[in-house]
């Protein structure tokens, strides 16, 4: 009993005497999650909507230049094809805004299919754009159809056709995989390369999509992406995440053997390190509503303490609340080490209309 007491007593002390020292605790180190990206979110103007009448806008990520101003990297599907021309017809666009929410002037066309016998012959989506090191990458996914020449006619099927185990658009779904493109110059010109970054191994089966990335605080880099679950059957699809580690942006990546999401269907990941908090944030749409994970090293998530983010709806500055359709693609612009907007894909469908834009987000500063 003289033991135990003085065990308990000597515990005490040495735990009064780190806290007077100020030195972090493991349980602190836990409480480290206290970002609530819901309270971030402001109300949207019509200046933080790009809209294209010749094309449906998707997902963005935004980067300043060292002139001040901001570059919003965005996704484009020709509306003649429809909005699921993004496996077969999307491109990479470049606008420019005096502000990080827009409004935005579209400037250039950045990046388009290949074609030919290349890896990345059909569709650039799925973009995310950076700056590393004086550098600017942009990872896309693309796809291919191997040794089988497609007519117009077979893809003018793959266009409109939903996803079927075994048709046409299904091949090209599995032959999905993720690319990078670099420049020294936000103008380009932008180098690729003859191979995709990687190709899928376990955790994750059959195609890679889905591509975020962010600088790891020793330096080398962390890229989350999405593939399917392995061992499913031919007709059902789970999406899963899973990590990836390099040293420098291009590769070779790692994968690593943990899967980050799995078991429920999840999509669209967007990684950003909290330097503040000294904790990785992962944020994706899982089919209904936006949510988002925590890791202290990249390797182990959980649920955020603010783990659901937002429904499929968002609020305007006069006051509404605008329900959509799809709600996907979310971006986070880091701005002094800190969230400044998000970006998102909005799809509404009104009388039967389907039409799409680029949301930019603003976030108040913690």
């Amino acid at each position: 009993m003289i033991k135990q007491k003085l065990r308990c007593s000597l515990f005490g002390f040495l735990l009064f005497s780190l806290i007077s020292l100020g030195l972090p605790l493991a349980m602190e180190a836990q409480n480290t999650d206290t970002y609530n990206l819901t309270a971030a979110m402001q109300d949207v103007s019509e200046d933080n909507i790009f809209h294209d009448d010749e094309y449906f806008n998707w997902g963005s990520t935004i980067i300043k230049s060292d002139d001040g101003k901001y570059h919003l990297f965005y996704d484009q599907m020709p509306r003649k094809h429809g909005f699921c021309s993004w496996l077969t017809d999307g491109i990479v666009s470049r606008a420019v805004s005096d502000s990080p929410t827009g409004p935005w002037k579209k400037v250039q066309e950045v990046l388009k299919a290949r074609g030919g016998s290349f890896w990345d012959q059909y569709t650039v989506h799925c973009s995310k754009a950076y700056k590393f090191d004086g550098k600017y990458y942009l990872y896309y996914m693309s796809t291919n159809s191997g040794n089988m020449n497609l007519t117009q006619e077979q893809l003018e099927e793959i266009r409109h056709t939903g996803w079927k185990p075994g048709n046409l658009r299904n091949m090209l779904r599995l032959n999905q995989r993720i690319g990078v493109a670099v420049s020294d110059n936000i103008e380009g010109p932008w180098k690729r390369f003859d191979r995709p970054v990687f190709e899928p191994q376990l955790p994750i089966a059959n195609q890679s999509n889905n591509v975020t990335v962010t600088k790891r605080p020793d330096g080398g880099y962390l890229m989350i992406i999405r593939g399917d679950q392995p061992d499913q059957p031919f007709d059902k699809i789970i999406r899963m995440q899973a990590v990836l580690l390099a040293d420098n942006p291009i590769g070779p990546w790692k994968m690593q053997p943990k899967p980050v999401v799995i078991n429920y269907n999840s999509e669209d990941p967007e990684v950003w390190y909290d330097t503040e908090r000294k904790r990785y944030y992962n944020l994706y749409h899982a089919f209904g509503y936006m949510g988002m994970i925590t890791s202290t090293d990249g390797l182990n998530w959980q649920r955020a303490k603010y783990y659901k983010v937002a429904d499929k709806a968002y609020k305007t500055t006069d006051g509404n609340v605008v329900p959509v359709q799809r709600y996907e693609r979310m971006g986070i612009y880091m701005e002094n080490g800190k969230p400044l907007v998000m970006t998102g894909g909005i799809l509404t469908i009104k009388d039967g209309v389907v039409d799409t834009y680029s949301l930019c987000i603003p976030l108040k500063q913690d």
